[in-house]
């Protein structure tokens, strides 16, 4: 760990002495942020590829939908396993590895478009292998971080930027290999970006875990990884305030983000074009951004709270296209939009990284997003019946107005609104919390 004070600020400062000036940015964390970027560039330019490709050689919509959900349902199936393999071996190695599996995939999905024989099943496979290698990947993501930078809400916040403008430039760098090469092409940069990502992770030197935060040392049998699972829901549910969120975000997914993206994009494409419908994206992305930013300096003693009330700014995005405004005023309630879910973003994974024990991070973080993926097909699917029953407009409405439900929810959850901050220096193995599985503002 690189935090070395031994008591928390009351104000969730940074730390003295030498950490202070390294609160985030060091060598290492700079290798992970570019691997971090340069991943979600590639991770964003996938969906114009799958569409342009898949298109072009015959296949409809429903194909591309399907190569998509391999990937999807993969993923959410497999990362709480893929947060026990995290706990249990070296986060860095699987993540390499994870990246080596997807760059090969890749490789492998560019050279059957650049052939001109491309098989939807073929497709759906390689989808499925990189939903299995993201599972394996993901969750190492949230214990890499603390080990980082002392300043870890600063790094979630310099994270989120990077991952906010790669989602921005990512669409338009695949539109233009499309149009100047192929659909080929932008599998090759894709599989190129976890080229990018696996060397930076092997470049990378993460500190020495403290002493009782490594990984599980029991057995390797199936006994003990089915105890390692066990143990990590027993941590999970543990937490009323961890579960409480993920309980009250499958609410949000069914009724707000599930019906909002399909449906947005319907709106906006069939009233006012798809140029307006980039132009939205373009500012729902603009304030990702500045909501990291944003991030980056305001430090709330109560930072649940502070991202519930954040994140009922989300609002306006569909409240403003079912309410059938202009374009610069969708625009306007994407980009508030996006900065209060940013923000949120930024608040909730640095108070998972801080507030949980490092020895089970991984799988706490790996039920989180399994937790939080789980209802939004259920809102995708219900949003096409519900707009044929209310009309598209109306489920925009409705799914604002929940927006602030929501927000109401997370903030009437005692154990949500009254989490306090825990510095960095606290989440560092020497300061554990005394009681086991227990962190330090449960204790208080």
């Amino acid at each position: 760990m690189t935090g070395t004070s031994s008591q928390p600020t009351p104000t969730g400062g940074r730390t003295a002495g030498a950490d202070a000036s390294r609160a985030v940015w060091s060598r290492d964390f700079g290798l992970f942020f570019v691997a971090r970027a340069i991943a979600r560039l590639g991770d964003t330019m996938l969906p114009v590829a799958l569409a342009a490709g898949l298109l072009q050689h015959g296949y409809g919509a429903g194909a591309v939908g399907l190569a998509m959900a391999s990937t999807a349902a993969a993923f959410a199936g497999l990362v709480v396993f893929g947060g026990v393999l995290a706990d249990r071996f070296s986060t860095r190695k699987l993540m390499i590895g994870a990246d080596v599996v997807r760059l090969g995939t890749q490789a492998l999905a560019a050279a059957l478009f650049f052939s001109g024989h491309v098989v939807l099943w073929q497709i759906c496979a390689i989808g499925f292998v990189n939903g299995v290698a993201g599972a394996v990947f993901q969750p190492g993501v949230a214990s890499t971080v603390p080990r980082l930078a002392s300043d870890i809400q600063g790094a979630n916040g310099a994270i989120r930027v990077a991952e906010s403008a790669a989602q921005l430039a990512g669409p338009a760098v695949a539109g233009l290999l499309v149009g100047f090469a192929s659909p080929g092409g932008v599998f090759a940069a894709h599989a190129t970006t976890y080229a990018v990502s696996a060397l930076c992770l092997l470049l990378l030197r993460l500190p020495p875990l403290a002493p009782g935060s490594g990984p599980a040392a029991g057995g390797r049998g199936t006994k003990a990884f089915r105890a390692d699972l066990v143990e990590g829901w027993r941590e999970f549910r543990s937490r009323q305030w961890l579960w409480g969120v993920i309980a009250v975000w499958c609410l949000y997914m069914i009724a707000v983000w599930g019906p909002t993206v399909p449906l947005v994009a319907t709106e906006v494409v069939q009233e006012h074009g798809p140029r307006a419908y980039g132009l939205v994206n373009s500012a729902l992305g603009a304030g990702t951004v500045v909501g990291g930013l944003v991030a980056l300096r305001l430090r709330p003693r109560r930072m649940l709270r502070a991202g519930a009330i954040a994140l009922v700014g989300f609002a306006a995005f569909p409240a403003s296209v079912g309410a059938g405004l202009g374009v610069p005023a969708m625009a306007t309630g994407a980009a508030v939009a996006g900065a209060g879910m940013s923000f949120w973003g930024v608040m909730w994974a640095t108070s998972v990284q801080t507030q949980v024990p490092q020895d089970v991070l991984n799988r706490i973080h790996a039920y989180d997003v399994a937790g939080s993926l789980a209802m939004m097909p259920v809102g995708q699917a219900l949003a096409g019946p519900a707009a044929s029953a209310l009309g598209a407009d109306h489920v925009l409405l409705v799914a604002g107005a929940m927006s602030f439900a929501v927000c109401t929810a997370l903030l009437l959850i005692p154990a949500v609104r009254g989490l306090v901050r825990v510095d960095a220096a606290a989440a560092t193995g020497a300061d554990r919390p005394a009681v086991p599985g227990r962190s330090r503002a449960e204790q208080c």
